[in-house]
């Protein structure tokens, strides 16, 4: 049986990166349509590994109506665009990196929905939310007929799911009791500037066939008895690290960042598989498909639902002096959007709450919720040619993964998600900080990141009202530990927290605790203090498995608390917020709440409306 080293490589505190990339917003007039002479000229960058920041850019200077890049500034007063150059929220100048070159047309808005198995008279379940999954569960309703299964099929563009190496991958999700297996689908709004269409409809001209950015990022987690669905949004600006990722058409090797990077790069970092390979690398969730769509994609999907009913509590113009903004005019109340209009709905960012984008993903998140709902309640998606048109314009939108790649299995895959009343619905938006080493980016807020993460990875409803599960007792490893005094066991504090500083000397007085206890080879990691809310033991391989339950059981940690992690080289123990004091551990009970930071949105919720910022108000 192999030995464990004596020291192992724990986590280390991240270099941050920042990039500066994103969607133009300001390429609509007051109606919605698209401005005439609206480009912009802007750099876009691609691939970004090693110490650099690997930043990548889309400026947009004003040209005609103007055109603001709105997803290319920072979420708080984040950076804006001024002179086509990224303006950082204390109004300076901040750096652009030079464009790259993509291989992958994209899509880039966002949402779906979903129907009913073709039973035109009854009512329909249908949840949605980003471009993709609208479009998914369109073929539930449509699926049926099967008149143009052929065409349709063959309009859906496939990619391949994961471009990460397989022992970065997440473990596969555990069926419940009953057998049945969780669903995770990653929703990806593409911002290419692939063809004549989107070009005209995503601005900044010399950015056609540039490399796009995945500028909507949406886990979707279907619990395993299909009885609720959770959403998680990544803020477009979250800076974070990536794993390597191979081009599987040009075999092109994007080796894994150093330092900490846009997460919206990853989409030119070889397709659609590496923002899939950089979401379980993060979350440690494994995903089982992803849908992508781009600009037009939105439009078209709008168009054909009829009109989306959003909600804003004042006149809004989204639209400066300078050219910020995306044009999207609206009065006071409730308006049903479509086409152009729709997406400058879920592009704007100046406008709403506090110009960030924060406020942006919540306008999204209302906007997919308020699209379930109308496609349950809307009477003329009983008509035939309805649906069959929705299937057209669906397929037409969607690139997919292999796994997906069929009318057949999107119909399945629709008839799963309709299961799920609204009301069992939950938006969320990934825990976050502004960034340490950019205050325009973001980056997950360690604990309650983490916390949410773990929920979806346990199968708990977000909505808190899951029946009471059972708990399953963890399994002993069938390979045998080596001798205490040879297994090596590399301690690390991760006692910080949010609120309270690290415990000074803790991972030394748990090393020589594990050392009067026998394990003679553990040291304490003196490098910077983590942040782990709870104490856990990692090892990287299944043959250190047995060794690491041992470390557990000799300390009184539970098995559960025991995982298996690549950013390890040895058994690691990290010991936990939860353990910031005395030589006894004692294991306090789960908090299985969703963070408050996590800024639920409940489906069902009809009175959802955005605030608007009082510098983007008319009368």
């Amino acid at each position: 049986m192999a030995r464990s080293g004596v020291r192992g490589e724990g986590a280390r505190p991240r270099v941050r990166q920042a990039d500066d990339l994103g969607w133009d917003d300001s390429l609509y007039d007051e109606n919605g349509d698209p401005a005439d002479g609206g480009g912009a000229s802007g750099g876009r960058g691609g691939d970004a590994t090693g110490q650099g920041s690997g930043s990548t850019s889309r400026d947009s200077g004003s040209s005609g109506t103007g055109g603001d890049s709105a997803h290319a500034d920072g979420p708080g007063a984040g950076s804006d665009r001024h002179n086509g150059r990224p303006v950082d929220k204390d109004g300076d100048d901040a750096s652009a990196e030079p464009r790259g070159q993509g291989r992958h047309g994209g899509g880039g808005g966002r949402r779906r929905g979903g129907g009913d198995g073709g039973h035109p008279r009854r009512r329909r379940r249908i949840l949605r939310w980003s471009a993709s999954v609208l479009a998914l569960l369109i073929l539930g309703t449509a699926g049926a007929g099967y008149l143009y299964y052929q065409h349709l099929n063959n309009n859906i563009k496939k990619d391949d799911l994961n471009l990460g190496d397989e022992k970065d991958r997440a473990a596969k999700s555990k069926a419940n009791a009953a057998g049945q297996t969780p669903l995770n689908i990653l929703l990806i709004g593409s911002d290419a500037r692939d063809t004549k269409e989107n070009q005209s409809l995503g601005g900044a001209k010399d950015t056609f066939g540039g490399t796009p950015l995945a500028d909507v990022q949406m886990l979707l987690h279907l619990s395993a008895d299909r009885s609720n669905m959770s959403v998680i949004s990544m803020p477009r600006d979250t800076l974070l690290k990536m794993p390597k990722c191979t081009d599987p058409d040009t075999k092109k090797v994007y080796p894994a960042t150093v330092g900490l990077v846009m997460t919206n790069i990853s989409l030119g970092r070889g397709g659609p598989g590496c923002t899939v390979a950089t979401w379980e690398k993060l979350t440690k969730i494994h995903i089982d498909h992803f849908m992508k769509i781009d600009f037009s994609g939105v439009v078209s999907m709008a168009d054909a639902i009829g009109g989306v009913p959003v909600c804003v509590d004042a006149n809004i113009y989204s639209k400066d002096s300078q050219g910020h903004g995306s044009g999207l005019k609206l009065k006071k109340g409730t308006t049903p959007v479509k086409g152009t209009q729709a997406l400058a709905w879920l592009r704007t960012r100046y406008g709403f709450e506090d110009n960030t984008d924060i406020g942006r993903t919540k306008a999204q998140h209302q906007y997919m919720n308020s699209m379930v709902r109308q496609l349950r309640e809307n009477a003329t998606i009983s008509n035939p040619g309805k649906l069959r048109s929705l299937a057209e314009t669906a397929t037409k939108a969607l690139t997919v993964d292999k796994g997906l790649g069929s009318v057949l299995k999107l119909y399945d895959l629709g008839n799963e998600l309709k299961k799920v009343e609204p009301k069992r619905i939950t938006m969320t938006t990934m825990p976050w900080q502004w960034a340490v080493s950019d205050s325009n980016r973001v980056e997950p807020k360690p604990v309650e990141a983490e916390q949410l993460f773990r929920l979806v990875r346990e199968d708990i409803a977000l909505d808190g009202k899951d029946k009471k599960k059972t708990v399953t007792a963890v399994k002993a490893s069938t390979d045998p530990a080596a001798a205490d005094d040879q297994i090596g066991v590399t301690v690390q504090n991760g006692t910080r927290t949010a609120a309270l500083g690290p415990v000074g000397g803790r991972a030394r007085t748990v090393s020589q605790l594990l050392v009067g206890k026998g394990f003679t080879k553990a040291e304490a990691d003196s490098s910077a203090a983590t942040a782990e809310e709870t104490t856990v033991i990692r090892y990287p391989s299944a043959d250190l498995q047995g060794d690491a339950q041992a470390v557990a059981k000799a300390l009184g940690v539970p098995l559960s608390a025991v995982k298996k992690s690549t950013d390890v080289s040895g058994v690691t123990l990290v010991v936990g917020a939860d353990w910031r004091e005395g030589t006894a551990y004692k294991a306090k009970a789960q908090d299985n709440t969703t963070p408050e930071s996590a800024d639920v949105l409940n489906g069902a919720k009809t009175d959802a409306c955005m605030h608007v910022n009082k510098d983007y108000t008319w009368s």
